[in-house]
């Protein structure tokens, strides 16, 4: 039984490793043509801000990540992911969440019905793998696909 991807996640955090990991996306997504999910999470050291920011718009608060937020990170996605991508026929998604890394990555994921997660095996602060640990890992060891973590040589 041959294995098929059909809906490949692209994890970023803009760091080095994940510009990295984007080169294997591609090529997984070249190889499967499969669709690619590519997300960034806007990190909140509270792992129950991103309930708040969705339940803010009910009671009329003013929600934690707004929407002008999530575009600017979006056009941010775009810019830096979309050039590498020019010549490639590739079925792509950007988005932008906040939240707690590992948390939205495994969600985003189970509600987008992803068969693979692709994503840099460090990130860019050392704070988060103190506070979480290694987002890569807490993916790894929660997630109900495959993931995998790219090393940057």
């Amino acid at each position: 039984m041959a294995i098929k991807y059909e809906r490949i996640l692209f994890c970023t955090d803009f760091s080095e490793d994940a510009d990295y990991a984007f080169l294997t996306a591609l090529d997984m997504v070249e190889k499967y043509q499969a669709r690619l999910f590519v997300l960034h999470v806007l990190h909140s050291p509270h792992e129950d801000i991103h309930s708040e920011a969705d339940n803010s718009a009910k009671s009329g608060e003013e929600p934690f990540i707004s929407a002008e937020i999530v575009e600017k990170g979006t056009q941010k996605l775009r810019e830096h992911y979309q050039p590498k991508m020019v010549g490639l026929n590739i079925n792509q998604e950007f988005h932008v969440v906040g939240g707690v890394p590992f948390v939205e990555i495994i969600r985003f994921a189970r509600d987008r019905k992803v068969d693979l997660i692709i994503l840099g095996a460090t990130g860019s602060t050392g704070l988060d793998r103190i506070t979480f640990g290694s987002t890569a890992e807490n993916v790894a060891r929660r997630a109900h696909c495959s993931v995998l973590a790219v090393r940057h040589p």
